[in-house]
């Protein structure tokens, strides 16, 4: 990979008043940090200016498998049209002839301050698609001064995870059986998180047709389509898939349980997910009577399951419908944001689903939510460029929200509220 340079974004006209990474990763509340250097845009990914063009990177750099299972949804993809084109049903209101000099995007969230108000989805399998990349996400998450989410679907130790990002939350998917939750529970304390995402809406595995048509399955199966998808994406296949197995050996899903999973290559292998349809809201008493941590829920539409989560002692909520990648058809999580916020109380309020600008990252606040998380366009820069490569759309989005802040008129993210929203589209 190219070297990187010294100093941040050379060239760029871009009046910054701080680059992101200038706060430490999870700073308490109250406690200032000192900013740190942050690393230059190597002149390699100087040409990828939105998150949007990783994306095409990406589709060149993957295995078509990998990029349709990545890029994909269910069904007729309904849920994931829906999602981006919700933020397009609003239209801000600015105000003009005011003083911006001085805006900043810090943010608290769950009594820690971070540099930016958003994070890292949580995406399973992602070291197939990037070398160790929840590793990449932990390391450059932490640097950033942004959480990210570890997938229960991962393939790399969550205590591995742990010990490179301070920053980390884990999220599970679990079944409607006690001694499994109770045990993963420990685990993920023992590691030293102190947030856990309990994702709720996989009560069954979706109909992802796509997967099927591009020869995607979990494990995956040895046959002559995988052996060309390698060989036809050499880029790929030297530098994620066999460097994986030289260094660390045949991935496994490492963090569903308390114990190891199976392989990620099988060829009748079949992961045991458990009564996940069995999940309750008796479930979700039970795990908050045993971490001591943050707990959030995440897979909320409705705001009377929302104010259930706040009444079984959750902390926050994530509103979200999976990336659109389990119900299709399901309502964008922008579209009832308003609702839920109005019932969350003191609980916190994010939001997933859509986002790929910084004017995105504002509607979204504006509307309620106190922070967004986003998965594919971090994996796809990951993907293609490693660490720099996600530091780098990191780099972007948060730029994005800095000016936008300027042209809408604010100097602190405290300041949004619909007030600067109209309805443009829709009901």
């Amino acid at each position: 990979m190219p070297p990187e340079g010294e100093a941040l974004n050379a060239g760029r006209n871009d009046q910054l008043s701080q680059p992101i990474g200038g706060v430490s990763p999870a700073t308490p509340q109250g406690v200032r940090a000192e900013p740190r250097p942050v690393a230059a845009v190597p002149p390699w990914l100087q040409r990828f200016l939105s998150l949007e063009d990783f994306e095409h990177a990406a589709r060149r750099h993957l295995p078509r498998m990998l990029y349709g299972f990545v890029s994909g949804a269910v069904e007729t993809d309904a849920s994931l049209r829906n999602n981006r084109d919700a933020f397009q049903d609003w239209a801000f209101v600015p105000r003009v002839l005011q003083d911006v000099s001085a805006r900043q995007t810090e943010t608290t969230l769950l009594g820690r301050r971070h540099a930016a108000p958003f994070g890292i989805a949580p995406m399973g399998a992602s070291a197939l698609s990037a070398y160790r990349g929840d590793l990449v996400f932990a390391r450059t998450a932490a640097a950033a001064g942004i959480p990210m989410i570890l997938s229960a679907s991962s393939l790399i130790r969550l205590e591995e995870v742990r010990a490179e990002g301070p920053s980390a939350w884990y999220q599970a998917y679990l079944p409607g059986e006690p001694a499994r939750i109770e045990a993963l529970v420990d685990r993920v304390a023992a590691a030293g998180f102190e947030t856990f995402v309990l994702t709720v809406d996989v009560p069954v595995s979706s109909n992802r047709e796509n997967n099927v048509r591009n020869g995607y399955s979990l494990p995956l199966r040895p046959n002559p389509r995988l052996f060309w998808e390698g060989v036809s994406h050499p880029r790929w296949l030297f530098g994620t898939a066999l460097r994986t197995l030289w260094h660390h050996g045949m991935p496994h899903f490492e963090n569903m349980d308390a114990d190891r999973g199976p392989p990620v290559l099988s060829p009748n292998l079949i992961r045991a997910v458990g009564r996940r349809d069995g999940l309750a809201w008796e479930h979700l008493a039970l795990i908050r009577g045993r971490w001591q941590g943050q707990l959030i829920v995440k897979g909320v539409l409705s705001a009377e399951d929302a104010r259930l989560a706040r009444e079984y002692g959750a902390d926050g909520v994530i509103v979200s419908n999976h990336g659109g990648r389990q119900l299709d058809g399901a309502i964008a999580p922008l579209h009832v944001l308003p609702e839920i916020a109005a019932v969350a109380g003191d609980m916190t309020v994010m939001l997933d689903g859509g986002i790929r600008r910084g004017t995105d990252v504002l509607k979204a606040l504006a509307l309620g939510a106190q922070f967004v998380f986003l998965g594919r366009p971090f994996l796809y820069a990951a993907a293609v460029g490693g660490e720099a490569g996600l530091r780098h759309a990191i780099t972007l989005l948060w730029e994005e929200i800095h000016r936008d802040m300027a042209m809408l008129g604010i100097t602190d993210l405290r300041q949004l509220g619909p007030d600067l929203l109209r309805r443009v589209r829709g009901g």
